[in-house]
């Protein structure tokens, strides 16, 4: 029987959605039980005789993978094949800059691009929305983009910045990143819809991720919301290369083998007593090597 490429459109517990390169959407179950494909994979699946459903026999090598270390110490990946993260704060809930900072630590390390979404602006009709946290965005060369899902404002900047680009909408829970991808896409709940019953799941059915199609090209990926969330680092040095502004300065420390903590001649740390890096980046930074460390050690 004939393989077809195919992409990975939606996961569920346990089974996917896939969009077949004809642009059919069928349901698909995974051959085997080590192999795990996410939102965004390119895979090769063949139909099941005599059934509506076909079978995911192989994933194609990934471009990159959005990772996150779960509670038994391994590496889950998220999505695959990603342009862009689209990481969403708010105005309500409150905003954890930390987390924002480790995902968007996270697109630096895949060689993805971040854009920084404040959403629920318009909640602060009023009030200066100038926030010295997405100034630390904008000074490091960041895509910061207020918006409001409620009133469509700064839609139309974010759908340029996606257009033929695959992104993942990422973020706290609460923070409405569901609400700007229906402003993005405006029969998006259709197409869900669409999904769910194409590829044969209940409408009880919980779905992890779905990608959708965006109306100028490109995809973009709803993802459950978190209460917190860390990059998967293989050591503690490699989050410096997740914050660029430490990057940067590394290059100026006396130790080549400098971690940026408590070395003599570190340049990142005159950059931040000089106020050239943000402290509270470097905060965000250090905790990062934290609980990497603790990850390793298996006390997390």
């Amino acid at each position: 029987m004939s393989h077809e490429s195919a992409t990975v459109i939606a996961t569920y517990s346990r089974r996917m959605g896939l969009r077949l390169a004809s642009g059919e959407l069928v349901g698909a179950r995974i051959k085997g039980k080590r192999m795990k494909p996410v939102c965004g994979d390119s895979v090769q699946a063949q139909p099941i005789e005599n059934e509506a459903d076909w079978l995911i026999t192989k994933i194609r090598e990934r471009r990159n993978e959005l990772t996150r270390p779960n509670m038994r110490g391994r590496v889950e990946v998220l999505a695959a094949n990603l342009d862009i993260l689209v990481v969403v704060a708010s105005v309500s809930p409150l905003p954890d800059w930390y987390i924002v900072d480790r995902y968007i630590c996270s697109a630096e390390l895949m060689g993805a691009g971040a854009v920084v979404v404040f959403n629920k602006v318009d909640l602060l009709v009023g009030h200066d929305i100038e926030l010295p946290e997405l100034r630390d965005y904008r000074d490091i060369g960041l895509p910061v983009l207020e918006c409001s899902a409620n009133t469509g404002q700064g839609v139309d900047k974010l759908q340029e910045l996606l257009s033929g680009n695959c992104a993942i909408v990422v973020g706290q829970s609460g923070v409405g990143k569901s609400s700007l991808i229906n402003q993005l896409v405006a029969d998006s709940k259709l197409r869900t819809a669409e999904i769910s019953s194409k590829t044969g799941e209940g409408r009880h059915t919980t779905v992890n991720s779905v990608m959708i199609s965006l109306q100028g090209g490109g995809a973009v990926i709803d993802s459950p919301g978190v209460r917190d969330y860390a990059p998967a680092l293989s050591t503690s040095r490699d989050a410096a290369l997740g914050f660029r502004e430490i990057a940067a300065a590394a290059a100026s420390c006396r130790f080549a083998n400098c971690r940026h903590l408590r070395e003599p001649g570190c340049a990142v740390k005159q950059a931040v007593e000089n106020e050239m890096i943000s402290y509270r980046r470097y905060e965000s930074f250090k905790r990062v090597v934290n609980l990497t460390e603790k990850l390793s050690e298996g006390r997390y």
